[in-house]
């Protein structure tokens, strides 16, 4: 795994999925599994009128193609960082490197705890763009494309504050931190405890002592918990690195902000990341466990679901959601559950393609596609003369049919064909 090192003096550094954290920001990745996972960070730029854009990109081993090669096993891929004016249209800069990957012995290459990470620096002037980044296995030739529309701070008042950064792992090792970043942003149990970093530049010629806070709040906004410091500023750059106290969080997704306050509590200025607690053992779409649960309505029987739902905590419920998928694993023996995995892929193909009036994965598109999974052709008519448009799925296998119509015409599509008996029943 690649490091990064923090010098006391000043932080040089060398990973879903993510942009900066904004409402003007959005972030897409297009992607079959979780690919890679990115984060930008804005920073400030030694150039003047120009601001820093910090690209992580983190790739995990299991999601590239490992060969035979005299280093043990090897693979190889590349990456490239493009950066468009906010129309798309014009390509304002663009960097592409490669990265190569050896280890001697084949359970690393398949770990799901092995990645390997890199990162490239723009300078841009402050704005908004669009930035996409592309993966290319060199071996498979595979690729996955990452989409996102990012604003680049501007740095010229008195006070301010670059973006977040948070931290996987310090060590203080021989006068020197040992630093990686956390770019898939997952904290997978409240033992782990947050660390982070992020820098406070200050224009004013005299050092001063400010007031920092720390919160993070919950999907509802509600803050769950809060830690106050004071630190000494000097003029230019100041760089901090900070761990909370250990305190419970749940599963789900969550908003860090650091401010500087004043005497009065009220923030001068502040900076946010979101991160998210997922628990090992759930596929990347689980966030939230009670509608996980929910969304086991086309496999598990009433009286199973039941059971989930009636755990009193979250654990007790992510727990028993845990052993009914532990007891459909086709290979118990090994880490990945493949019935488990695929099923929430087939949820999370739903959400994305068949959303309308409701999620996806509660539409009569996406149950029939959640239980049979994806038909080997499709037969789309929307513009018949005299009838509603309709889709027709074909599944060979089964020697069956489905229609769909759009009841509506705002993409409403309705099973017109009956899924019954055996048919009810999901296929892996």
């Amino acid at each position: 795994m690649k490091k990064i090192f923090l010098i006391l003096i000043c932080l040089f550094l060398n990973k879903t999925g993510i942009a900066q954290d904004n409402p003007g920001n959005q972030s897409k990745l297009n992607v079959k599994d979780a690919v890679y996972y990115q984060d930008f960070v804005n920073m400030a730029s030694d150039k003047p009128g120009l601001s820093r854009v910090d690209i992580y990109i983190q790739v995990p081993y299991k999601n590239v193609q490992f060969v035979k090669s005299s280093e043990g096993f090897t693979a190889k891929y590349s990456i490239t960082a493009s950066v468009f004016d906010s129309s798309k249209k014009k390509l304002i800069v663009e960097k592409t490197w490669n990265e190569t990957i050896n280890v001697i012995d084949f359970n690393m290459a398949s770990s799901k705890e092995n990645y390997s990470l890199s990162k490239r620096s723009f300078d841009l002037a402050p704005g908004v763009y669009s930035v996409r980044t592309l993966l290319q296995d060199k071996d498979s030739k595979q690729e996955a494309i990452g989409e996102n529309i990012f604003t680049v701070k501007t740095y010229e008042q008195n006070i301010s504050l670059s973006d977040i950064l948070l931290i996987s792992k310090s060590e203080n090792s021989q006068g020197k931190n040992e630093i990686i970043p956390n770019i898939s942003r997952n904290f997978p149990s409240a033992k782990t405890r947050i660390k982070y970093y992020f820098e406070v530049y200050v224009k004013d010629s005299i050092d001063t002592k400010s007031k920092f806070e720390y919160t993070v709040l919950n999907s509802e906004k509600n803050i769950i918990h809060k830690e106050v410091e004071e630190r000494y500023l000097k003029t230019g750059s100041n760089k901090v690195l900070f761990t909370l106290q250990e305190f419970p969080f749940d599963l789900g997704v969550y908003s860090l902000v650091a401010s500087i306050v004043d005497s009065n509590g009220t923030s001068i200025v502040s900076t946010a990341k979101s991160f998210y607690s997922h628990w090992k053992g759930l596929p990347s779409l689980v966030n939230n466990i009670e509608k996980a649960v929910s969304q086991t309505v086309y496999i598990a029987s009433p009286e199973e679901q039941d059971y989930m739902e009636e755990g009193e905590t979250t654990s007790e419920k992510t727990k028993r959601f845990l052993e009914f998928w532990k007891k459909k694993d086709p290979s118990p023996n090994n880490d990945e559950n493949e019935i488990f995995d695929e099923y929430f892929r087939r949820i999370g193909y739903a959400d994305e393609n068949f959303s309308n009036y409701i999620e996806g994965w509660r539409s009569d598109r996406g149950m029939v596609y959640t239980i049979l999974g994806a038909p080997n052709n499709v037969d789309r008519h929307p513009f018949e003369y005299n009838t509603k448009p309709y889709e027709v799925w074909e599944y060979y296998d089964l020697n069956r049919s489905f229609i769909f119509q759009d009841q509506t015409g705002f993409g409403d599509y309705r099973l017109i064909t009956p899924l019954t008996g055996d048919l009810y029943r999901y296929r892996y």
